[in-house]
């Protein structure tokens, strides 16, 4: 069973909650651009927990079957235990996530978008879930717990931490002693100076008190990170500081240099590369935040293409569904071109349009191939003609308002000079 395709319906649907009413409010604390970027990182992030999924199942069942001297039964008290001990678990990687450069790469997508709002919660990093099963949860394993247990488990602590990501909720009194609360979380998302690296975290906000890493919401908090993306692309926001690391790791004269960078402190660099990238705090006052130029009459497009990708998504990632492991490939790679697509999109870019029509074209026939093939579709049915309509829907739209000299919204330079820290 994938706990991750049972939650994020919910996690969908206080999403939608929460749009209507900023949207209601006119609070500003949504970005169209912005949220269609955590969705589409979101969305690639739910297909690469399927592959997460598979390792676990394995290398800890491994662990749970040859190494753990008892089995530990799921009762109540022994699942209430599981999550306090992930919960401290998870606080050290969080922590090291923010130390060392190899796990900053593994995390820092999350930490990327310059809003603060519960899609913020689903820009998950492609590499972070791998890293926390692969270096610290499998002491759960050798304790005694299945991987079943470890893997729902994970999936139940981060959506307890999904719902941190939001400024609709203010202080919580007596619950902001013992418990992470939506003014802890912001903290932590916080580039200003004395926010930087506070408040590590995600169900228990003792371990930030106990281990000296907490830090109370007083200023106003300004999100992202001190190095931003500056782009929509989900690929690039995950790679971003990956492809920094590879490539001062080529530069680098000395083996020594070309290994350790990826496991020294937050920004070393070889002394032949350049110097270490400073880690300055700002202000909201002194923050530019990143916007691009779009086709005209996007919204509407990218809205009905999320609605119909998030369909697609769930029959990637549904195991119910009787589909082999080839075939969720194959739509996943849909679904990476899907998000690719919509980040060119937002950028205006030309060979988005020629992507969008392709990538239209194979996720409706790859769904009906591997549908028709276990008897849930006809090619002549219900559902290719009503593919072929949202498909010919789709492509007339951009036909008639995606043009290069028609575009809307406000492009702010990628190296902003008021930007501090870029």
């Amino acid at each position: 069973m994938n706990v991750y395709a049972l939650l994020s319906p919910l996690a969908i649907l206080l999403l939608l909650l929460e749009i209507v009413y900023c949207v209601k409010k006119k609070n500003g604390y949504y970005s169209f651009q912005d949220t269609v970027a955590n969705l589409a990182t979101g969305i690639g992030n739910q297909c690469i927990n399927l592959a997460v999924l598979f390792f676990v199942y394995h290398f800890y069942g491994w662990l749970y079957n040859n190494v753990a001297p008892w089995k530990i039964p799921a009762t109540w008290y022994s699942l209430l235990i599981l999550l306090l001990l992930q919960d401290f678990i998870f606080y050290w990687f969080h922590r090291v996530g923010h130390t060392i450069n190899i796990f900053w790469a593994a995390h820092m997508p999350h930490h990327s978008s310059e809003e603060m709002n519960l899609s913020v919660g689903l820009r998950a990093s492609f590499t972070q879930r791998m890293f926390q099963f692969l270096f610290f949860d499998w002491i759960l394993a050798v304790i005694g717990y299945s991987p079943e247990m470890i893997y729902s488990m994970a999936a139940v602590h981060l959506f307890l931490a999904y719902w941190h990501h939001t400024r609709l909720i203010k202080k919580m009194g007596i619950l902001e002693k013992i418990f992470v609360t939506p003014s802890h979380h912001r903290v932590h998302h916080g580039v200003n100076t004395q926010y930087l690296d506070k408040n590590f975290s995600e169900f228990l906000i003792i371990w930030d008190k106990i281990f000296g890493s907490f830090e109370e919401e007083k200023e106003e908090v300004c999100y992202g990170v001190t190095h931003p993306p500056r782009t929509w692309d989900p690929i690039y926001i995950n790679i971003q500081y990956w492809k920094q690391l590879w490539d001062d790791a080529v530069a680098a004269d000395s083996w020594w240099d070309k290994i350790r960078i990826w496991f020294m402190p937050l920004g070393w660099r070889p002394k032949n590369v350049g110097q270490a990238f400073p880690r300055v705090g700002y202000t909201r006052e002194s923050q530019v935040k990143f916007s691009s130029k779009q086709f005209r009459n996007t919204k509407p497009y990218i809205i009905a293409q999320i609605a119909a990708g998030l369909v697609y998504m769930f029959i990637t990632i549904n195991l119910t569904m009787p589909l082999t492991i080839t075939e969720r490939l194959i739509m996943t790679a849909g679904i990476f071109m899907m998000t690719i697509g919509w980040g060119g999109i937002l950028r205006a870019k030309k060979w988005a349009v020629a992507l969008e029509m392709f990538r239209l074209l194979y996720m409706l026939v790859t769904l009906i191939a591997i549908l028709n093939a276990h008897g849930m579709a006809e090619w002549i049915g219900w559902q290719m003609i009503a593919g072929l309509i949202f498909v010919g829907a789709s492509v007339l739209w951009m036909g008639f308002f995606f043009k290069s000299h028609a575009l809307e919204g406000e492009a702010i330079p990628v190296h902003p000079e008021l930007h501090v820290s870029a």
